[in-house]
């Protein structure tokens, strides 16, 4: 009696990611203007941020410049390596590296950019000297109401930098390590068994990514009420959407690969077609989020008024300002 279990798998579906020359052959009119599409959109996120910088290097002071350069060269960033990823499916483990790699320095820029605002370490602790901080936010102690507030210390800024520098260089470590564990067969991200580097890995990296956000979390918390002027709310969302387009979607289309909910299309598996997927979706994303942060990084703002005294100066000023034509009318 035949077993009725046995299915008939594409042996496609079991191989390697193809080659980038089997990816090009496969493509049909549609795939060829789809993959046109996301290629040119890639390359105007490139070159939009390329005139950006351009601007920011000319406008804004050192080291403002080059901090705000390094955030708004995430989204491009990534944008860039998913579509070489596309092309190249063999090589999205090296791509996706570079694209993490890339946004776990920017996760310390962020925090670096919240105190260069006020004007560096100094200004930014004789302007909150003797204020406590809020420590009770996510990723981490979101529910966790009853921790107390916190003096705000020179040793505190130390810690928080530190917190999100560990990030940026224990990541990039273990995306290095991770990468020459695959280059030797070592490293599949599909080898869940106990043995697997990756069931390690993977865990490590997301505690390090819990513990570099929660510092910028705490400083974002406390100071976005003076930062109003300069649009920093909506330039916190955008670095909170890259986020989360980048960690956790791809984490999402890769679970689902896994599982098999996103079937096998030969010369692709599930987990390349899945791969594919994530890269495309990247490229559209992170275009929209380079174009929208263009409008809030590219144009001077006022310096930060020094204390409360000048935020009242300031907006009496305005004040002046607004009545002024009805006067003269």
């Amino acid at each position: 009696m035949e077993d009725e279990h046995n299915v008939t798998v594409d042996p496609a579906c079991l191989q390697e990611p193809p080659l980038a020359i089997d990816v090009i052959k496969e493509l049909g009119v549609f795939g060829i203007g789809l993959f046109s599409m996301l290629t040119l959109m890639s390359l105007m996120s490139l070159l939009l941020y390329l005139e950006q910088c351009v601007y920011i290097y000319r406008k804004l002071p050192y080291p403002k410049k080059t901090t705000i350069m390094w955030i708004n060269g995430a989204a491009p960033a990534i944008a860039t390596m998913s579509c070489f990823g596309m092309w190249i499916p063999r090589a999205v483990l090296i791509t996706d590296m570079v694209s993490n790699s890339y946004f776990a320095v920017v996760v310390y820029k962020v925090l670096v950019l919240l105190i260069e605002e006020f004007g560096g370490t100094d200004a930014f602790l004789k302007r909150y000297s003797g204020e406590m901080f809020i420590i009770n936010t996510g990723p981490c102690c979101c529910c966790c109401p009853c921790l107390p507030r916190v003096p705000l210390t020179r040793r505190m800024i130390f810690w928080m930098k530190l917190g999100t520098l560990q990030y940026a260089i224990l990541k990039t470590a273990m995306s290095i390590l991770s990468v020459i564990l695959w280059t030797n067969g070592n490293f599949d991200p599909s080898d869940l068994d106990v043995t697997s580097p990756s069931i390690w890995i993977n865990p490590f990296v997301g505690v390090l990514t819990i513990m570099s956000l929660w510092p910028v979390a705490i400083m974002f918390m406390n100071t976005n009420s003076k930062l109003r002027s300069i649009r920093m709310i909506p330039k916190y969302a955008m670095y909170q959407l890259v986020l989360v387009l980048s960690q956790l979607q791809t984490s999402i289309i890769n679970i689902l690969a896994l599982n098999g909910t996103i079937p096998c299309s030969p010369p692709f598996s599930s987990q390349a077609r899945g791969a594919m997927l994530s890269q495309q979706m990247m490229i559209c994303e992170m275009f929209i989020i380079t174009v929208v942060t263009r409008f809030f990084y590219r144009r001077t703002y006022a310096p930060l008024p020094r204390d409360e005294q000048d935020d009242n100066q300031q907006n009496h000023q305005i004040c002046l300002q607004d009545a002024k034509p009805d006067q003269e009318v």
